[in-house]
């Protein structure tokens, strides 16, 4: 096994092999790939105090020039690596080739958005009153604690990297034990942009939550970002509610399709099919509920069926391939057990997808699409993310009514709403309580603008300019002058 293939955790600019050797695993095969070190706290401990002292001591946090460069630098280094990030993600995360490719060209993009926020952190200034200045500037908060998730790892990490760096943060990453390849991998990457001092990035691999649990209750650590369920958000925001912290958030998604009567059917159906089937479904966007107009109910449901039944799950080094597997055969026990239960409570099968019979497939996590007809809105599998190749149908008649079910979750990350009518989508779009509303299309999202979710979604904003704003506290400063009479 080369030494590439060894993830260890990058701190202070050093490569750290502590903690425990385990396996990195390819969720299509069930293959060792590689191997990590399992960092133990003493790891994370050594992240945030190189992240303090890098912010303390370097020019970091005052040179905006040095971090635009930095920034437009970490761009080039990740397209002169790309196909490297994709190899990777395809290999340890299970994500069909073309899935990978697009998390990847992502990342580019993030980061030349970010150099120009770099440059343009700008105050305000005012006479207040005669003989009165006042100044509002920006400062960065300190040390930033980013916690990535393992279904997007390589953009979800730079997602909250590139705006934290603009700002002028240092940063200490934790990255899931599922995705140390990757992590190691983008240590590389970053150790080989010299515009970076030593402890302005750290990244620790940790497979628990020891680590995590010190990055969230650390007082050298005033600014978090998590990305991952409701349930680990509400957590952190408790726990970092102790010190005030500045916490963000994305958080997790039920995202219904609004399919209305006078929809493009033909256009809608493959978006359909891959809003449910990209990731395997392990996306905070997955398509996971279909409201259909009665008038189109019966054709969208034999159609939308016979799509699903079709969709093709192998590894990515299967061209032919058109999903990959889940992240591990737990999570296809999980995955399976929601919708038996569903099933039992009363939902009707109109796909029973599950574990496929195929030999060829059995080593890996893989799940075929199941599609399940519910008339009940209150079930589980309506309500609760499923994290799985999973959708469930329902039939509307009217427009308040769609708008009403859409509404009727505790999440509130994205919708789609499909029709031609010219003032429809808009009018609906407006009345969803979403942080995306896609028009004729599905997670339609621009690294540009603001990403994030209402309600139990989340809180904060990563992407656009927004995303700066967790990074940065804000300072009124005045000066009375003397004013000279003429």
């Amino acid at each position: 096994m080369s030494a590439a293939h060894e993830a260890r955790s990058w701190v202070a600019g050093e490569w750290l092999d502590e903690g425990p050797r385990r396996e990195s695993i390819d969720p299509a095969t069930g293959d060792v790939i590689g191997y990590f070190y399992d960092a133990p706290e003493q790891t994370m401990q050594a992240a945030i105090d190189a992240a303090a002292d890098a912010f303390q001591r370097s020019v970091w946090r005052s040179d905006s020039h040095r971090r635009a460069a930095a920034l437009s630098h970490l761009a080039d280094a990740f397209e002169a690596q790309l196909d490297q990030v994709i190899d990777t993600l395809c290999r340890e995360n299970g994500k069909i080739r073309p899935e990978a490719t697009f998390e990847a060209s992502l990342i580019p993009r993030a980061l030349r958005f970010a150099t120009g926020l770099a440059m343009h952190n700008f105050g305000r200034v005012l006479e207040s009153r005669p003989g009165q200045q006042a100044m509002s500037i920006r400062e960065p908060a300190g040390v930033a604690g980013l916690i990535i998730p393992w279904n997007s790892p390589a953009y979800l990490c730079i997602r909250a990297l590139a705006p934290a760096l603009a700002a002028g943060c240092t940063a200490v990453i934790k990255m899931p034990h599922q995705a140390a390849q990757t992590a190691a991998l983008l240590g590389r990457i970053v150790e080989s942009v010299v515009d970076i001092p030593r402890g302005v990035v750290n990244i620790v691999i940790e497979s628990g939550a020891d680590g995590a649990r010190r990055l969230v209750n650390s007082p050298l650590v005033p600014a978090i970002s998590f990305t991952g369920s409701t349930s680990t958000g509400r957590a952190i925001a408790r726990a970092a509610a102790d010190r005030l912290k500045r916490v963000g958030l994305e958080l997790g998604g039920k995202t219904p399709h609004l399919i209305f009567d006078d929809a493009d059917v033909s256009a809608t159906l493959p978006v359909l099919e891959k809003s449910c089937t990209v990731f395997a479904g392990q996306f905070c966007m997955t398509g996971s509920r279909i409201l259909v107009q009665r008038e189109v109910a019966q054709t969208v449901k034999a159609a939308l069926a016979e799509r699903l039944r079709a969709v093709r799950a192998g590894p990515a080094c299967d061209q032919s391939s058109q999903m990959g597997p889940l992240i591990d055969k737990a999570a296809v026990k999980r995955v399976d057990a929601a919708v038996e239960a569903a099933i039992a409570a009363g939902a009707r099968p109109l796909v029973r997808g599950g574990p496929p019979t195929d030999p060829a497939l059995a080593r890996g996590a893989f799940y075929l699409p199941t599609l399940l007809e519910i008339d009940d809105p209150s079930l589980p599998i309506a309500r609760e993310e499923t994290f799985g190749p999973v959708q469930t149908l329902q039939i509307f008649d009217t427009e308040d009514e769609a708008i009403a079910m859409a509404n009727d979750s505790d999440y509130g990350l994205s919708a789609c709403v499909w029709s031609r009518d010219v003032d429809r989508p808009i009018r609906v779009a407006r009345r969803l309580h979403v942080g995306l509303v896609s028009i004729n299309s599905w997670a339609n999202l621009a690294v540009e603008f603001e990403e994030g979710g209402f309600k139990a979604s989340g809180s904060g904003r990563l992407g656009g300019l927004a995303s700066v704003e967790d990074f940065l506290e804000y300072k009124q400063i005045t000066q009375d002058f003397v004013q000279r009479v003429h």
